[in-house]
C-alpha cells in the first residue's frame, strides 16, 4: 500500500488524476481523498498547516500571566484540522510508502515534514520518500514522480524554528503593548517581527509628506518650430528677465538616436504581486494564483527566481498557444527568435512564475483571467524583442532644451500592454540654425512630497530591506489593513498606527527596525543551508526579548498609546461629525468598515446606524437640515452631485 500526502486537496486531485487512470474519489471523516485500486494507492490532500505551535492553555491569560514566563515556556503543539490529521492516521497505519508531494519550499517542506512526524507515530517503520516539482502537468509529476528523493530536514527545521520565533515575537509585544494601553480583547494592539517595521515605513513616510515644505520654481517655454522648449529658474524675475532679452535662439546641438527599451524580467513573486496590484490587493492576487497553480495552468507562485533555466523549454511553451487566444503574440515572439530577458536573482528550486497549460476566458472567472493573462503576457513579454525608439534632443542658447521620442518598434510593448507608452514630437533641427521665437511663457510650480506607498511599492521596499519572505508579505500587508493600522491604495495610516509606532519608537525602537527581522532571515536560510543551528537562532530571540522586557518603560509606553488613541478618537469626531444621535444624544458619524455608514460615538453601547450610499464621493458639508438638525450629505459621482439628510 502506498500514501500520496499532497498539500491540498486540489493539488492531491490532479496529482491522483495524472498518476492513476482508476481514481475512486472516497471519503472519511468528512475529508475527501483519491484512491487507486490497481495501484493499491491513496493520495489525501492536507489543508496546509495541520498542527501548530502555541503556548500552554496555562498561559492563556493575558493579565495574569508575567511576559517573562512566555520566554520559559515549552512550546505545545495543537491539531488544527483534527478531521484531515485523523484521516492521515488512518490512512497510513497499514501503508508500506508515504511519499510527501506538498509544495517545495521552505513551509512546503515543514508541513511535509509534520505529516511524517504523525504517521510515524502509527506506522514507526514505514518508507519515506518525497518529490518535488514546479508546476501540476502531467510531464512535470510523472517526472517528479519517476525521481524520488528524501527529505530536506534542514529546510523544513528553519521554517519549524521561524513558527516559533514568530509566535514569540508576536505574542510577547502584543500583549506588552496591549497591556500597557489597556486594550484587550477585540481591541487588542496588534505587533510583530515583520508588520512593526513595515508600519514604521508607512507612518515615516506620511510624516515625511506633511512636514514636506514645497519650494516654488518657475519653468520658462520657448516656443519654436511649433514646440516648446523649456528651461528652470529658482526665480520669477531671472526668468522674465531671460526671456525679455530674446526674441531669436541659435540651436546649440540636435541629437537623433534610436535606443532600445529593456524587457521585463521574468516574473518571481515580488514582481508578480506588485503588478498584480494593478488590478486587487497582493493577498487576492496571490489566492488566484495559488489556485491556477493547482488547477494546473501556472508554474508555483512562490519563487524568488527571475531567470528561466536552460532545462525549460520556452519554445514548446510558446508553441502550446498558437492556437489560442494569445497566438498573435505567440506568432510574434516566434518570428523574431526567442531571447528570454533575466533579473538579478537566480535559485535552483522553481523556475520564475510562467504558464504550463493553455486556459480560455470560459474556463475561468473574471479575476482568475485577469491573473492568468498577466502571467501569459509577462512570460511572452521576457521572450520577445526589445522596443525601440526614436529619440531627438536639442539645446537652445540660454539654456532652453526639448527632448521628443516616438516608438518605431513596439517589440514586448505589443503584448505587455499595461502601460501606454508617452511620446512626444519635435521636428529636427540642424546646429547652428537660428530660431525665431514665435511664444513666451512662464509657468508656476511647486516640488512635490514622496510619494505614498502603492501596495505593490511596498512589497518591492519590504524586498529590499529583507523585511519578510516571498510567501509572506502579502499576508503581513493584509494584517495591517485587518487591524485598521491603514486604509486605502496609495496606503495612508491611520491615527492609531502614529499612536502605536511613536510609541514603540521611544520605548522600545529597536522592535521597529528591520535590522533584526532581516537578520533572522538570514538566519533562516543558513539553517536550511545548514550552516546555523535551530536552536541557536532561537536562543538569541528569547535573549533579544528579554533585554526589551528588562529595559521597556511600560508606563510610558501605555502613556503613549492612550494619548494617541484619545486624539484618534477626537479627529474622528471632528472630521466625520454629522449631528446629535437621536437615541442616546452622542454624536453620530460617518463611519467606515466593510462598508460605509452612519454610526454612534457611544457604540457599543448605543447600536443607532444608517445606512449611506456605497458608490461616489462623499462630502459632509456645512448645511444643516432645517428639520433634524443634522448636516446634509452630498454624494459626487461621474461629474453628477446631490444631497440629502441621512434622517430625512
Amino acid at each position: 500500500m502506498w500514501l500520496i500526502v499532497a498539500e491540498k486537496d486540489k493539488s492531491a486531485k490532479r496529482i491522483a488524476k495524472i498518476l492513476f487512470k482508476d481514481v475512486k474519489v472516497l471519503k472519511k471523516n468528512r475529508v475527501n481523498y483519491y484512491f487507486s485500486p490497481s495501484n493499491r494507492a491513496f493520495v489525501l490532500g492536507l489543508k496546509g498547516h495541520i498542527v501548530e505551535y502555541d503556548f500552554p492553555e496555562s498561559l492563556n491569560n493575558w493579565r495574569v500571566t508575567p511576559l517573562e514566563s512566555l520566554l520559559r515556556a515549552k512550546f505545545v503543539v495543537k491539531v488544527r484540522e483534527k478531521n484531515v490529521v485523523k484521516t492521515l492516521l488512518e490512512l497510513a497505519k497499514d501503508v508500506e510508502r508515504v511519499t510527501i508531494a506538498t509544495d517545495y519550499d521552505r513551509e512546503g517542506e515543514f508541513i511535509g515534514l509534520t505529516a511524517v512526524k504523525l504517521i510515524q507515530k502509527v506506522n514507526p517503520n514505514v518508507k519515506i520518500d518525497r518529490v518535488r516539482f514546479s508546476a501540476l502537468t502531467p510531464v512535470d509529476i510523472k517526472r517528479a514522480f519517476a525521481n524520488p528523493t528524501s527529505l530536506d530536514y534542514n529546510l523544513a527545521k528553519s521554517a519549524e524554528v521561524r513558527h516559533k520565533i514568530d509566535l514569540l515575537w508576536g505574542a510577547i509585544l502584543t500583549r506588552l503593548l496591549s497591556l500597557s494601553a489597556n486594550r484587550l480583547g477585540k481591541d487588542f494592539l496588534s505587533v510583530g517581527r515583520v508588520q512593526s517595521p513595515t508600519l514604521r515605513l508607512i507612518v515615516e513616510r506620511e510624516e515625511q509628506i506633511k512636514s514636506f515644505k514645497s519650494k516654488f520654481y518657475y519653468n520658462a517655454f520657448v516656443k519654436v518650430k511649433g514646440i516648446y522648449a523649456k528651461r528652470k529658474f529658482e526665480k520669477e524675475e531671472e526668468a522674465k528677465k531671460v526671456l525679455e532679452s530674446i526674441d531669436v535662439l541659435k540651436v546649440l546641438s540636435f541629437k537623433k538616436s534610436v535606443v532600445e527599451e529593456k524587457k521585463p524580467i521574468p516574473f518571481n513573486t515580488t514582481e508578480f504581486l506588485k503588478e498584480a496590484s494593478r488590478f486587487m490587493k497582493p493577498d487576492k492576487a496571490m489566492a488566484i494564483a495559488e489556485n491556477l497553480y493547482m488547477e494546473g495552468y501556472i508554474s508555483y507562485p512562490r519563487t524568488d527566481n527571475t531567470v528561466y533555466p536552460k532545462t525549460l523549454n520556452l519554445k514548446s511553451l510558446v508553441e502550446m498557444f498558437l492556437k489560442s487566444e494569445f497566438r498573435d503574440h505567440a506568432e510574434f515572439v516566434l518570428k523574431h527568435g526567442i531571447e528570454p530577458s533575466k533579473g538579478r536573482k537566480e535559485t535552483k528550486d522553481h523556475p520564475p512564475i510562467h504558464p504550463t497549460a493553455v486556459a480560455s476566458r470560459d474556463e475561468l472567472g473574471k479575476d482568475e483571467w485577469i491573473v492568468y493573462e498577466l502571467v501569459v503576457k509577462r512570460f511572452f513579454a521576457t521572450l520577445a524583442p526589445k522596443a525601440k525608439w526614436e529619440v531627438k534632443r536639442v539645446e537652445l542658447e540660454h539654456g532652453f532644451k526639448a527632448m521628443g521620442k516616438r516608438l518605431v518598434f513596439s517589440g514586448w510593448r505589443s503584448i505587455y500592454d499595461y502601460t501606454k507608452p508617452e511620446e512626444s514630437f519635435i521636428p529636427d533641427f540642424n546646429v547652428g540654425e537660428v530660431l525665431l521665437v514665435e511664444e513666451k511663457k512662464i509657468k508656476k510650480e511647486k516640488t512635490k512630497p514622496p510619494s505614498r506607498y502603492t501596495t505593490g511599492t511596498l512589497i518591492k521596499v519590504m524586498e529590499s530591506l529583507g523585511l519578510g519572505t516571498k510567501s509572506t508579505r502579502h499576508e503581513i500587508i493584509k494584517k495591517l489593513y485587518d487591524r485598521k493600522y491603514v486604509y486605502g491604495n496609495p496606503i495612508r495610516p491611520t491615527n492609531l498606527a502614529f499612536a502605536v509606532i511613536n510609541a514603540l519608537k521611544e520605548t522600545v525602537e529597536v522592535v521597529t527596525l528591520p535590522d533584526m527581522t532581516a537578520k533572522l532571515e538570514r538566519d533562516m536560510v543558513a539553517i536550511a543551508e545548514g550552516r546555523m543551528n535551530e536552536k541557536e537562532v532561537l536562543k538569541e530571540s528569547i535573549a533579544f526579548l528579554s533585554k526589551v522586557l528588562k529595559s521597556v518603560d511600560r508606563k510610558r509606553l501605555g502613556s503613549i498609546i492612550r494619548e494617541g488613541i484619545e486624539k484618534d478618537r477626537e479627529d474622528e469626531i471632528e472630521k466625520n461629525a454629522v449631528g446629535i444621535c437621536p437615541k442616546c444624544g452622542g454624536i453620530l458619524l460617518v463611519k467606515r468598515a466593510n462598508k460605509r455608514f452612519i454610526g454612534c460615538s457611544n457604540y457599543p453601547k448605543c447600536k443607532f446606524s444608517l445606512p449611506l450610499p456605497q458608490r461616489g464621493r462623499l462630502v459632509i458639508t456645512s448645511k444643516t437640515c432645517e428639520k433634524h438638525g443634522v448636516k446634509i450629505l452630498r454624494i459626487v459621482e461621474k461629474g453628477k452631485k446631490w444631497e440629502f439628510c441621512p434622517l430625512c
